[in-house]
């Protein structure tokens, strides 16, 4: 061979060894949201929170975050996260689809999302039959981490956890302010995540010492809900508790003025609290208490939140929220446990994951931590706080020791309303 062709021969190789090198500094996950259709905006939510905290793990931030300050994955010679996103539509079938195209051609090594219970439910089983982790921080219902998967891990409290909070927050009313509840109304969206929080409801109603005057599920894209509410005007219930997703939440609040419907207080999931709620009811949201992970109000006690939500104001133009701020947790999750194993393969990142111990001082959210317990994958510190609109404007109420505000009871009549 000729020196100049093998010379030539040398730096097409070396090329090709060079181009490899830096295809290996890249580790691709999937993440699944409802990128259009009724949840759209709660899936752009999800969204931006992920791609903010991919940003700051690829960059060097001072945050005191899991590998902020350190340019992608120590480990891996500081491989850069890459995040692959697929529209699930809202749908179950749809995320399991996508979850299975994720893995099988754009070859992620791990999944997060679904937001809906019921999408993550479909997806988490095509993660669990092609062996890859999935992350999830931002679906609720208790089954998931029921099922003894193997990869599928809950970074965020469960509906289970979150109703009990419900409960407490009652019992606390009682012993301090003197507030007398027997009765609660419990309606639900009857999908996977709806009719297990009232599944819960139910049986810490139970405990608790609660009567249930009415149990009402509906459709989620239910678009008249007026003998719903009806419904609970004649049980004439001292409480109401309503599971939603946004559009249902709208359309009760709506509904309830109208129908004039003024019990003692509303405690609400979800939907009461997405970023689209109270641009839309504006004022009409107020007094209504709904469970969160997530305030701005923490950072009058953990300087981290306010340093996050400055970055996503700065990044996006808009405050942060509690959607935002769960999806937010699942890259940090999944990068911390790629830097101790050292590895993407599924087995090596399950077992950092098992060994997950992430203090509360590098978190957003209000929690001691993240562990995960070992037979059924949920954060074992994982739980939630009330928060209530008042000025149009989530404030935290409760438990005390995170509480910015006293909460307002009873819920004002809407005729009395400025």
């Amino acid at each position: 061979m000729r020196p100049a062709l093998l010379l030539a021969f040398f730096f097409t190789l070396l090329a090709g060894i060079e181009s490899a090198a830096a295809q290996q500094k890249v580790i691709k996950i999937g993440a699944l949201y409802p990128l259009t259709g009724n949840l759209a905006a709660t899936g752009m939510d999800c969204k931006r929170g992920v791609d903010l905290a991919v940003d700051i793990i690829n960059g060097k931030y001072d945050l005191n975050l899991p590998l902020a300050n350190q340019e992608g994955i120590p480990s891996l010679d500081h491989a850069k996260i890459e995040v692959v996103y697929a529209d699930t539509k809202g749908d179950p079938k749809n995320g399991l689809a996508e979850a299975e195209r994720l893995i099988t051609e754009e070859k992620v090594v791990a999944l997060i999302g679904a937001y809906q219970s019921a999408v993550t439910k479909t997806a988490s089983q095509a993660a669990e039959r092609l062996k890859v982790p999935f992350v999830c921080s931002d679906s609720s219902s208790p089954t998931l981490t029921e099922r003894g998967f193997e990869y599928f891990f809950r970074v965020s409290p469960h509906d289970g956890t979150m109703a009990r909070n419900q409960f407490e927050f009652l019992k606390d009313l009682e012993t301090k302010k003197g507030v007398k509840v027997k009765t609660i109304a419990l309606i639900y969206e009857n999908t996977e995540f709806g009719s297990n929080v009232a599944k819960q409801q139910r049986n810490y109603a139970k405990e608790f010492g609660y009567d249930i005057v009415a149990d009402i599920a509906y459709p989620a894209n239910a678009s008249d809900v007026t003998s719903e509410v009806g419904k609970i005007i004649a049980a004439k219930p001292d409480v109401v508790m309503h599971a939603a997703y946004i559009t249902d939440a709208i359309l009760f609040t709506k509904t309830f003025k109208e129908m004039n419907l003024v019990p003692q207080g509303f405690l609400n999931m979800a939907g009461y609290i997405e970023s689209d709620y109270l641009p839309t009811v504006k004022a009409d949201g107020n007094y209504f208490l709904v469970r969160s992970t997530f305030a701005l109000d923490l950072a009058h006690k953990k300087p981290l939140v306010g340093q996050v939500a400055d970055l996503y104001q700065k990044k996006y133009n808009i405050p942060m929220g509690e959607n935002t701020a769960r999806s937010f947790t699942a890259p940090f999750v999944l990068a911390d446990a790629f830097n101790r194993a050292k590895s993407t393969d599924s087995d090596a990142v399950v077992k950092a994951l098992l060994a997950t111990n992430i203090p509360g001082d590098q978190l957003i959210n209000p929690w001691k931590g993240i562990q995960f317990d070992p037979q059924t994958h949920q954060n074992i510190y994982a739980s939630a706080m009330l928060v209530q609109i008042q000025d149009q404007t989530y404030y935290t109420v409760w438990p005390s020791d995170a509480a910015s505000r006293d909460v307002i009871w009873p819920f004002p009549a809407w005729k009395d309303r400025k």
